[in-house]
């Protein structure tokens, strides 16, 4: 999707109103913007971290961009297509709370074996800390006690 054309097709359309919470025309505007930042039609890791810097200029935003972006189910190649792209996003922007907490899992985690450990949840925390740099002052053994904090919270 992308490669070919510079344009969704009715089919793709069609295909995409129904894998997302996006109608057509939102749809189309996502389509182009994804083309303006990713003219092969595909985007690759670095290219997502770039856009994400974007957005988040403070901290270091690379290290949850490269997290987001291998939650999203890749090409043979590695690359992420607008198709893939734009259902994780509808997910994330309008998906119900049961879609946006199982795509939240999957994100955290890295080994696919269906739980969440510590050191998992811990690389996520760290990684949206560094993100907002400093422009969060946070307290010593912030990250250390908010992930323990979770667990405990989980186990009642």
């Amino acid at each position: 999707m992308g490669k070919r054309h510079s344009k969704l097709t009715a089919d793709e359309v069609a295909e995409l109103t129904q894998l997302t919470h996006f109608n057509p025309k939102e749809l189309n505007q996502w389509y182009r913007g994804f083309l303006q930042d990713c003219p092969s039609g595909s985007m690759m890791e670095e290219e997502f971290c770039r856009i994400y810097r974007q957005y988040f200029p403070f901290g270091s935003s690379d290290i949850l961009a490269s997290l987001i972006f291998k939650a999203f189910p890749p090409e043979k190649d590695g690359t992420v297509g607008f198709k893939q792209f734009v259902v994780n996003l509808s997910v994330v922007l309008r998906g119900s709370t049961d879609e946006t907490l199982k795509w939240i899992f999957n994100l955290m985690d890295r080994d696919r074996d269906g739980y969440l450990s510590k050191d998992e949840v811990t690389r996520l925390v760290d990684a949206i800390y560094k993100m907002v740099g400093n422009m969060v002052e946070l307290p010593p053994n912030s990250l250390q006690n908010r992930v323990n904090n979770l667990f405990l919270n989980a186990s009642e």
